[in-house]
């Protein structure tokens, strides 16, 4: 019998220790991270976190709930979440944080444990998000993939291996590539 939303909320609320996502009316949890998968995502959030002024954006790592249209809740490794999109929820205090507006930036962090559902279908259900900028991260090949929404709802695809990356929607943000695999 499928999951209901309520009943993943209940879930995610009484399990602090866990990461869960609902997958085609299923509960699915997260399994154990790498170390290098953790360090990419914290040194990504920490680079996001010092240059977003806190009045416009908030950077979730392992905690933004994403709704897609298939009705699947994702929790991308990363995600840069518009300051306006957090106020509207916590105007109605103890609202269960999930939101289904396009975002500016949402991270996936390739993993051994994940790596083949996060790059078929994560990375899919995102772009039908119409997410407007949507990564890879490949801690191993030390690689940066990204697809950047363009005008006519398309992606355009690129690697990056080395260098600087100017996310496309987050004005004066430079992620520095070397500094996510150190």
């Amino acid at each position: 019998m499928p999951v209901s939303f309520a009943e993943y909320e209940q879930v995610v609320l009484d399990d602090g220790d866990n990461i869960w996502e609902l997958v085609c009316g299923e509960l699915v949890k997260r399994p154990p991270m790498t170390t290098e998968h953790e360090e990419v995502s914290a040194q990504l959030a920490r680079q996001l976190i010092g240059q977003l002024d806190r009045r416009d954006y908030s950077v979730r790592a392992n905690s933004g709930r994403l709704r897609v249209p298939s009705g699947n809740y994702r929790v991308p490794d990363v995600v840069v979440i518009p300051r306006a999109y957090v106020d509207r929820l916590r105007a109605v205090p103890g609202t269960f944080e999930v939101h289904t507006e396009p975002m500016p930036l949402v991270v996936e962090v390739w993993s051994r444990s994940t790596g083949g559902y996060d790059t078929e279908e994560k990375l899919r259900e995102y772009q039908d998000r119409s997410d407007l900028e949507v990564w890879r991260i490949h801690p191993y090949r030390r690689t940066l993939t990204r697809w950047i929404r363009q005008a006519d709802g398309a992606y355009l695809e690129s690697v990056v291996t080395e260098g600087v990356v100017e996310p496309a929607y987050l004005p004066r943000v430079v992620i520095d590539v070397a500094d996510l695999f150190e």
